[in-house]
Order: structure tokens, then C-alpha cells, then sequence
């Protein structure tokens, strides 16, 4: 049997206007730029990294073009040589707002379009990225043995040779999902992005879950209500330490009842608890307060 899909992240490269840094580990959102790729990608049966063996925080099949440094081409023959599934998501590893939905989208519409050999996603400037696609694994396999057969290597040959052949089908891209880190303003704007006030505490989540090992989707504005209850009805450093026992709770859990529902439940009885706590104490200072007027009376 096969997967449903398998990825190919292409993490080699020079990086010429990097000044030559190791671009796939610079970091972005404390993440570096491959782990980011990674999380994008996590559904898939076998993911293969082409380029130079690192630590990573996903488990991963590591593959090197030949030779060393020979381009995208070459990469890409490098790691569809690992791939076991009938479709291969293909990224490259610069990509810092990727996210599975992107990868989502792609695989959907190879789905969808039978006698297509690849999707791709379009830029905001209508550019077809072949490195952020979906591809039929052997039509992939068929088009590099072409183009070695062509030109006698797939050493330092552009990648636009790669689709010209093939049947496509183009998804619009979301307005970052095709954004890649090719120079420091580059990395600079995208670690500005992340920070701004509608993004930073989703990036900050997801970059706990990652840190940690953690796959699991909880609804954030039940456990910051929560903290809010906490922190205005009882105390301050209540807040932190009443999200850290839910969370404990929730993972004492067992079986199906895991995961986001038992955060859901927990965070409720805890709230609920808070409210209480609050209602006391507004009672407690009410009655201080009658009795004080009586006392003046």
C-alpha cells in the first residue's frame, strides 16, 4: 500500500544573497526555516529532505543531489528517488509561512483534475511556483529522466525546464503562502510579520507545540478567557498557573477524550471555579460594606 502523499523539501543551495549562510537553520519565530517547512507538511507518509543532515523536529529521510550543490533539478532526483507514495508534495525550505492548509489545497486539486500531473501554486504576481506543488510522483520521475537524457546531467540546469511538459493545474496562493527568505530583508520582514499584533499568538502557539513535540488544537480564546477569569477573580498569578493544571488535567486524559475536548472540559470547570471564587468575594466586600454603613448609622 501506498500514502496518501509524500513530501520532498529541498533544503540545499549556496545562498549567494545569504552571504552564504545556512539557510534552511535560520530562524524565524524561533523556528528555523526548515523546522517551519516541516510543520507544513507533517501529514505526509515519508518526507525527504534533500540537502545536508541536521537536527530536525520531525523524524526525516535525508537524501543529497549528486553532485553536491547541483541545483534544484538535481535535488528534486535526489529525493524522488526516496518517495514510496503515488503523489509527492514538493517544497522548498525557505518558505516561512507555509502551513498545511496550503499543502492542502495543492493535493486537492490534483485530486480533482485526474488527467493532471501537477498543481501548482501561483503567486500574487501570477508566477507558477514548481517548488511549492503537487506532483504526480511518476510523471516527476518521467520529465528528470527526459531532461538528463536531453542535456547528459540535471547539474546546474534552471527549474523552469521541469514543467513545460507536464499538464498543470494552478492554485491561487494565499497572500504569504508562496513568501520565501531568499535575502536578509527577506528574513528580517518576515520576523516583522509574525510579531504584528493579529499574528504573533498563533505563531507563538504553534511554535510551543513544535518545541515540544505537541500536536493538538485547542481553542486559545477559551483558555485566555479562562486566564482572564482567573487573574480578575482571584489573582494575578493565578492566570499561568491555572492554564498550566488544565493542561495537566487535559493530558491525564485518557483515551478518546483527549486532546482538545478534554481542554475544553477542564478549561470550563476551572472558569467556571474562577467565577465562583469571583462571586464570593464581591459578596464578601458588599457585606463589608452594609456593615460599615451601619456601623457609621
Amino acid at each position: 500500500m501506498t500514502t496518501v502523499y509524500d513530501a520532498i523539501v529541498l533544503a540545499g543551495g549556496a545562498a549567494k544573497r545569504l552571504g552564504g549562510a545556512d539557510k534552511p537553520a535560520v530562524r524565524v519565530g524561533g523556528r528555523a526555516l526548515l523546522d517551519r517547512v516541516l510543520a507544513g507538511c507533517r501529514g505526509a507518509g515519508r518526507t525527504v529532505v534533500v540537502g545536508g543532515r541536521r537536527t530536525t523536529v520531525r523524524p526525516v529521510v535525508w537524501a543529497r543531489e549528486e553532485p553536491p550543490g547541483g541545483g534544484p533539478l538535481a535535488a528534486l532526483d535526489a529525493g524522488v528517488r526516496e518517495v514510496d507514495a503515488d503523489t509527492a508534495l514538493v517544497l522548498s525550505a525557505d518558505l516561512p509561512f507555509l502551513d498545511e492548509g496550503t499543502g492542502r489545497q495543492l493535493l486537492a486539486a490534483l485530486t480533482a483534475a485526474p488527467d493532471a500531473e501537477a498543481a501548482l501554486l501561483v503567486d500574487a504576481d501570477g508566477r507558477d511556483q514548481p517548488l511549492v506543488a503537487a506532483y504526480r510522483t511518476e510523471a516527476l520521475r518521467r520529465e528528470l529522466a527526459l531532461i538528463a537524457g536531453a542535456h547528459g546531467t540535471l547539474a546546474g540546469l534552471p527549474l523552469r525546464l521541469l514543467t513545460g511538459e507536464l499538464h498543470i493545474v494552478r492554485v491561487a496562493a494565499e497572500p504569504l503562502a508562496s513568501f520565501d527568505c531568499d535575502t536578509w530583508e527577506d528574513i528580517a520582514a518576515a520576523r516583522a510579520r509574525i510579531r504584528e499584533h493579529g499574528n504573533v499568538l498563533d505563531e507563538w502557539i504553534t511554535a510551543v507545540k513544535d518545541e515540544l513535540g505537541i500536536e493538538i488544537d485547542v481553542d486559545t480564546g477559551v483558555l485566555l478567557d479562562l486566564a482572564r477569569d482567573a487573574a480578575h477573580g482571584v489573582a494575578r498569578p493565578a492566570a499561568p498557573l491555572t492554564t498550566f493544571l488544565v493542561g495537566y488535567a487535559a493530558a491525564q486524559a485518557a483515551g478518546a477524550d483527549g486532546g482538545p475536548k478534554a481542554v475544553a472540559e477542564a478549561a470550563r470547570k476551572a472558569a467556571a471555579l474562577a467565577n465562583r471564587w469571583a462571586a464570593e468575594a464581591e459578596q464578601a466586600e458588599a457585606g463589608q460594606g452594609e456593615a460599615g454603613q451601619g456601623e457609621a448609622g
